[in-house]
């Protein structure tokens, strides 16, 4: 049994060496990697199986950080982020400092701020943002809790994280949302 703090130790070495992880988010269990290491996030869509086309979402650990990564976000950003009660996502116009295949073809990136405590943890002692996309092969059902993974996913991760492979508690993709030029929430998924 590896405990929360050599899971993290283990992440950040894969994630710094440009592996990839399999790893329980605030939604469903999630593949990531180091989101500004483009041959990495190749790795995901081959993982995945997943076409380059469909964009991935980022994990950031704080609302503060999406200025950082995006070129003009609402000036009330952190207090939108702060006000969410479930975990959301959302699709800002302007990426900054990602690869191409990390931002949509139109210039957008999804990215979520995290509420779920070992993935703030991880996502801080990295000090990077995360690829995160769900542990799938791509078209097939999303895996709510460990078991539902599929083993072709596990086997082919550099790093497979133990906290909460036992937990049982059903996980729901995240919201998404687009927020207009009037400062409107558009839901794109409830």
């Amino acid at each position: 049994m590896v405990d929360l703090e050599s899971d993290i130790k283990n992440c950040v070495g894969t994630l710094l060496k440009g592996g990839t992880i399999l790893y329980p988010t605030d939604t469903v269990w999630g593949l990531g990697c180091d989101a500004l290491n483009e041959a990495a996030v190749e790795k995901i869509f081959t993982i995945k199986q997943r076409p380059k086309e469909k964009s991935m979402i980022i994990l950031l650990a704080d609302a503060r950080e999406v200025l950082q990564y995006v070129a003009a976000p609402p000036p009330d950003i952190i207090a939108i982020i702060e006000s969410f009660d479930r975990p959301t996502t959302v699709i800002y116009d302007g990426a900054l400092g990602f690869p191409d295949n990390v931002v949509n073809k139109d210039g957008s990136i999804a990215i979520r701020v995290t509420t779920d405590p070992f993935c703030k943890a991880l996502i801080k002692r990295f000090r990077k943002p995360l690829v995160s996309t769900s542990a799938n092969i791509s078209g097939r059902p999303t895996p709510s809790i460990y078991s539902m993974i599929d083993s072709n996913i596990i086997i082919n991760v550099n790093y497979v994280v133990t906290h909460r492979q036992n937990d049982d508690t059903i996980g729901a993709p995240s919201r998404i949302v687009r927020i207009n030029d009037d400062g409107e929430i558009d839901v794109i998924r409830a």
